[in-house]
């Protein structure tokens, strides 16, 4: 086996090649878009911290998560840093952020918690469907938000338009964000469970005296101390108006979701017929008539 030798200049002394010369391999994990990526996780991670009982540091932390999420892919095209790590770490924690809130809006409203356990489902399956049919059945390379016109006029107006992907991910969040504040402020979709100890007793007579609410609830993180404690924190005018504003485009959101896993679905099960018949399944069997 041949060693390298060191190179020689015209005076024959010897002459070393310096690192400078040598291809340094690029962190990735250091690119730009990808710091702001953990920058939204820390945040995120902070709201969550704040989101039982601090309504306003909570939605201003989860809000400025969610900004930054297009403020990454504007880093990225710039500084011509697109990674699919980055697009991943993006994703994902879209993905789990959305459900970290859902999972408290269905604490928060145990009487609509099976719909948004259905929301948190249907995005995580209909993203991760379409990012496996992606991977498998697009070409080599190809992004998740390449898609085909002829396979979704839909996903392909979704994906393409930067500011539409944005104003559709920003409103549904909004939308989200609303009815969070809304639990701490609105009486028709969050009531109190225990009334003001100053308004009469409705209490019939011959039956026991209300208890103290410390009676009630003895662990301060209890469902009913939380709902106790959130009642009633700020007015509900603002987050109405949000949450009104922002439900169509959440709507759509949702549809949109659908068409994606179904979508996904369809291309997944049309590689599985094409392997199906290059292996020549099923195999027909010859079949020995009785005689």
């Amino acid at each position: 086996m041949a060693l390298e030798r060191p190179l020689a200049n015209g005076n024959g002394s010897v002459v070393r090649p310096s690192k400078a010369d040598k291809d340094e391999a690029e962190n990735i994990f250091l690119f730009i878009p990808n710091l702001i990526g953990y920058s939204r996780v820390v945040l995120a991670v902070a709201s969550l911290y704040y989101m039982p009982l601090h309504p306003r540091t909570c939605s201003l932390l989860y809000s400025v998560s969610c900004l930054l999420d297009a403020l990454d892919g504007l880093a990225a095209r710039k500084f011509e840093q697109s990674t699919k790590f980055g697009a991943v770490l993006d994703m994902v924690t879209d993905r789990c952020t959305t459900s970290c809130l859902l999972v408290f809006l269905a604490s928060a409203f145990p009487r609509w918690s099976l719909i948004f356990q259905g929301l948190i489902s249907l995005d995580l399956a209909s993203h991760y469907m379409h990012m496996y049919a992606t991977l498998s059945m697009g070409e080599v390379g190809q992004s998740h938000k390449n898609v085909d016109e002829s396979r979704s006029w839909v996903l392909k107006q979704y994906y393409s338009n930067n500011k539409v992907l944005f104003t559709f991910c920003a409103l549904n969040e909004l939308f989200f964000i609303a009815l969070y504040l809304l639990s701490f402020s609105s009486p028709y979709l969050s009531p109190t469970l225990l009334k003001d100890p100053q308004s009469p007793s409705t209490l019939s007579p011959g039956t026991p005296a209300a208890p103290k609410p410390s009676l009630l609830f003895t662990s301060p993180w209890s469902a009913g101390a939380m709902e106790l404690a959130r009642a009633n924190k700020m007015d509900s005018r603002v987050p109405w108006i949000l949450a009104i504003v922002s439900f169509p485009i959440m709507a759509g959101k949702q549809y949109i979701n659908v068409v994606q896993l179904v979508k996904a679905s369809k291309w997944l099960a049309e590689g599985d017929r094409e392997e199906r018949r290059k292996k020549g399944l099923p195999r027909k069997k010859n079949k020995k008539k009785a005689h």
